[in-house]
């Protein structure tokens, strides 16, 4: 995920305060210390104007 948010410009604030929860919480789901819920990944993954699948499927691996 943390990838995702680098490749885009963006800080952990600004997609914290995008999506309404903390700073910790961005934190920990990029750490691996939580997962966020369906609807969080996937607005996390349009704030980061990545497709949910791009964010944890490696390209090789992609399904076309």
């Amino acid at each position: 995920m943390k990838a995702a948010r680098v490749n885009a410009g963006l800080n952990q604030t600004q997609v914290a305060e995008a999506m309404g929860v903390a700073v910790c919480t961005v934190h920990s789901w990029e750490t691996g210390k939580t997962v966020p819920k369906k609807a969080q990944f996937e607005m996390y993954a349009r704030i980061c104007k990545r497709s949910p699948d791009k964010i944890f499927l490696p390209e090789k691996l992609r399904l076309k």
